[in-house]
């Protein structure tokens, strides 16, 4: 097929035409999904005074999902390629580029891509997605200059912390300190460091406060007291009943033959019984009498007799024929019982009543990690996925953690897995449509389950809280997308802190001489809800936890902070010289 005018046109057209200048650092970014969508937003928030960030996003020809892929955003160069080679590079304009993002789930891929762009660009910084750790310590053995990041590992403690109740376990090292999120009852006070955000009121959450006293989620020192999240850890084990084998036996005799087959048995045992109770009546024998008659009778049948009234003859007649078609029905059951109950041992079907314990939908890269880490925890787990090869599958049997295959948006699959007496579901497969259908289902088996809801559309989710009551729905792209946008820039985020639909960045920012803030008061560096300063580090000095706000700020400090995306974009600007003023035009002589 003939490539279109316009795409041919647009790919001829030099970058400076795209992006009104190329004066600023460009970034050739590579996927299509929503991690691509939020990293290519949060490069573009980036405005340094150097100048404006320029994108070039690479995806293939034609949509892989529904879901938002970055294509689409204002002020993005799109080139589409089904394959990441040399010729894909050059037409993005990787050779000069300043950095490449392979966010592509395909590990091994990323890997090939990675060398082709080496032969385009060979001094460039390199930002891969990978989920096989393997290979990501030998794509830093090849590209030193390097960032191999997981968006699984990043958001799978968010969707943790959610399911048992409690915030984030985010810990994090710096400065000769131990630093974790925590609600802040489960702390002492002199531990706090700061507030975060205040979560009483579920349909407003506040993050970073102006009043830090009514902060419930709170920045604070380890010093050997565990964190909030492995208090409820603890709790839920303690709660947690034991198994019953009398529980596991009925569940089985209940899954032992289908349907059909059972209601045909109970239909010819009713006409057994009707027919031998007449046989009783013409016999005129007691009930104890009638019983033996009537199952002789059915089993082995009867010598004739004669003499017997009529009536009599016919009901033997009857019940021998009832019982030619209840031998056959009898092993039909036997047969069909022991299929089924072998096929239902083998998708886990056949489990225990629970109480207390977690259930987790989806055992990709995210739901892996979910399960290991409540296991960890101390947690049980039961895990639904319809693929008995699912990536975790092999996991899931090695650490014991019972796998149920089958459909989570059937009643009966959520029903096997205890869900209406579970302590949370964590519904984390990559279908929108297939985990909100288990979530509303789970819902109307426990109204007052815990549902943690993954959604790739984070606009989505908002509306799916405030229509369903879902209180808790999390974007693994939203959570992960700055820490990639961050290594792209070569930005070191120290760490990044999930708070309801809110990410919050840990990073430390050098200040510039001639900067805006450079000169002006520490209590400048503070904005109510969205940046609080942590610590701060004099040139040559350690860093200083209890500074004063009226001390100034000097170039070459650094600033430890914590912000939200868009302050700390406006942080930059002042920690950052301005752009050289433009040249007055020189004036005509006469």
């Amino acid at each position: 097929m003939a490539e279109p005018l316009r795409d041919r046109a647009r790919r001829a057209t030099p970058l400076r035409h795209l992006w009104g200048n190329d004066e600023g650092p460009h970034y050739v970014v590579c996927g299509s999904d929503p991690l691509a969508y939020w990293v290519v937003r949060a490069l573009l928030a980036t405005d340094p005074a150097a100048g404006q960030v320029r994108v070039t996003l690479l995806v293939p020809e034609r949509r892989r999902s529904d879901g938002p892929d970055g294509r689409d955003v204002p002020g993005v160069r799109v080139v589409r390629a089904d394959r990441l080679d040399e010729a894909a590079f050059r037409r993005a304009g990787l050779a000069g580029a300043d950095g490449l993002a392979l966010l592509h789930q395909d590990d091994v891929g990323n890997m090939h891509a990675a060398l082709c762009a080496q032969e385009v660009e060979s001094r460039l910084r390199l930002v891969v997605r990978m989920y096989n750790t393997s290979l990501a310590n030998g794509l830093r053995q090849l590209f030193p200059d390097s960032a191999v990041l997981s968006d699984a590992s990043m958001a799978a403690p968010a969707f943790v912390a959610a399911a048992l109740g409690e915030v984030a376990p985010t810990h994090f090292r710096h400065a000769g300190r131990t630093l974790y999120v925590a609600r802040r009852t489960d702390v002492r006070p002199q531990d706090v460091v700061c507030g975060l955000a205040v979560t009483s009121d579920p349909e407003l959450v506040r993050v970073l406060p102006a009043d830090e006293a009514a902060a419930d989620v709170v920045l604070a020192e380890a010093t050997g007291r565990p964190a909030g999240t492995e208090l409820a850890a603890r709790r839920l084990v303690r709660a947690r009943r034991r198994r019953q084998p009398v529980e596991v036996l009925l569940r089985a005799v209940r899954s032992f033959a289908t349907r059909k087959i059972g209601i045909a048995v109970l239909v010819l045992l009713g006409v057994i019984a009707v027919l031998g109770w007449l046989n009783a009546r013409a016999a005129g024998v007691d009930w104890g009498e009638a019983l033996y008659l009537t199952l002789v009778t059915t089993l082995s049948g009867q010598d004739p007799d004669v003499n017997k009234p009529a009536a009599a003859q016919v009901m033997q007649v009857v019940l021998n024929l009832a019982g030619l078609a209840l031998i056959p029905l009898i092993t039909a059951v036997v047969v069909d019982g022991i299929v089924n109950a072998r096929l239902a041992l083998h998708a886990g079907r056949i489990q225990p009543d629970r109480s207390g314990h977690v259930v987790v939908v989806g055992l990709g890269n995210i739901g892996s990690r979910v399960m290991a880490q409540l296991h960890d925890f101390g947690v049980e787990v039961v895990a639904i996925d319809k693929n008995p090869e699912a990536r975790g599958a092999s996991l899931a049997h090695r650490l014991g953690v019972p796998l149920i295959v089958g459909d989570a948006g059937l009643e009966e699959t959520l029903r096997s897995a205890s869900v209406d007496t579970c302590q949370a579901l964590v519904v984390v497969s990559t279908d929108d449509g297939a985990n909100l259908r288990a979530a509303l289902i789970a819902r109307s088996l426990g109204p007052d389950l815990r549902v943690v809801l993954r959604l790739f559309d984070g606009d989505f989710a908002e509306r799916i809280q405030q229509a369903f009551g879902i209180g808790i729905s999390r974007s693994v792209s939203y959570l992960a997308a700055p820490s990639f946008a961050a290594a792209l820039l070569d930005r070191a985020v120290i760490a990044t802190i999930p708070v309801d639909r809110h990410a919050l960045l840990v990073t430390e920012v050098p200040v510039v001489a001639g900067s805006p803030l450079d000169g002006r008061p520490l209590g400048a560096v503070a904005r109510p809800g969205e940046v609080r300063l942590l610590a701060y580090t004099r040139t040559g000095q350690k860093a200083d936890w209890a500074f004063d706000p009226r001390m100034v700020v000097r170039a070459g400090d650094r600033l430890t902070v914590v912000a939200r995306r868009a302050g700390l974009t406006a942080l930059l600007r002042e920690t950052t010289p301005g752009p050289p003023a433009a040249p007055a035009p020189r004036q005509p002589k006469g």
